[in-house]
């Protein structure tokens, strides 16, 4: 009876999951299979396996397309990954605080504009955005898309911090109070270290979404040398047709790794902040 169950069990749940991760991974296991390709043989030779072996797409997509080495369109990322993540992670965690331990007028009200602000699609604020940074001169620069997360506007982090902080009890703060701590202490020695599962979370969303963005990038830098490597593989893609599949995948490749072992070395950490995150009250 207990195995025709464990049978039932498989057929019924974890074989069509299964399934389905394979369909999911073939595209992937694919494009990094014709990595290994010559180019001629990349939509003749339709097997995982390749016929012929190769590394000169990795040689040649290193190199770049317009004379410039990926290695500069990897800098430029990392550069603008990093100081997002900064930005949120500071920013965020400091309104949520606000949020979920001060009382101050219309909190309520603003919580709720700022929860509305999840349910703005992005291109409804597209063009006064766009405009705003190019009556400041930031076009063509990373600034527009680090300046704002210094300000907090990510409402999805706020939403995920504050729900971790009103979790923690609020006996913490008033013991701190008591031992002479003032409301920027408490932040910083008591309520940053609790909260470090919540922030793991923040960082790892924060650095995927940057990390794969294009269409914010592609609308604010236009110079070739200070592109992300997001813009960096479109330069493989030519329309007059004359386009570099296999150093495409080559770089497609490799840049899955950055963001993979990021992802990888958090994940314990990105887990236990959602759940948490989820259950408090």
């Amino acid at each position: 009876m207990k195995e025709n169950s464990l049978m039932k069990k498989f057929l019924l749940v974890y074989l069509p999951v299964i399934l389905g991760a394979l369909i999911m991974f073939y595209p992937l296991v694919w494009m990094v299979s014709s990595s290994f390709k010559p180019e001629l043989m990349i939509f003749k030779d339709l097997g995982i396996w390749p016929k012929q072996f190769t590394l000169d797409n990795y040689i040649d997509g290193w190199s770049g397309a317009g004379r410039i080495s990926f290695s500069t369109y990897y800098l430029n990322t990392f550069l603008i990954v990093l100081l997002v993540i900064i930005g949120n992670m500071i920013t965020c965690s400091m309104t949520a605080y606000a949020f979920a331990r001060f009382k101050f007028p219309l909190k309520n009200i603003l919580f709720s504009l700022m929860l509305a602000t999840m349910m703005l699609p992005v291109h409804a604020v597209l063009i006064p955005q766009y405009t705003i940074f190019y009556n400041l001169g930031w076009t063509n620069s990373y600034l527009p898309l680090i300046i704002p997360k210094f300000f907090a506007t990510d409402a999805f982090f706020i939403f995920l911090i504050v729900q971790f902080i009103r979790g923690l009890p609020s006996q913490l703060d008033e013991a701190a109070t008591i031992d002479g701590c003032n409301k920027f202490d408490i932040y910083y020695k008591i309520i940053i270290p609790l909260c470090t599962p919540a922030l793991v979370t923040t960082a790892i969303f924060t650095c995927i979404w940057t990390y794969n963005d294009f269409f914010s990038q592609l609308l604010y830098i236009s110079e070739p040398k200070k592109y992300t490597v997001s813009l960096g593989l479109k330069l493989f893609l030519d329309s007059t047709g004359q386009s570099s599949f296999g150093q495409l995948f080559a770089m497609s490749s490799l840049s899955l790794l950055p963001v993979t072992i990021f992802f990888i070395m958090f994940q314990k950490l990105l887990v236990e902040g959602v759940a948490t995150s989820g259950i408090k009250a």
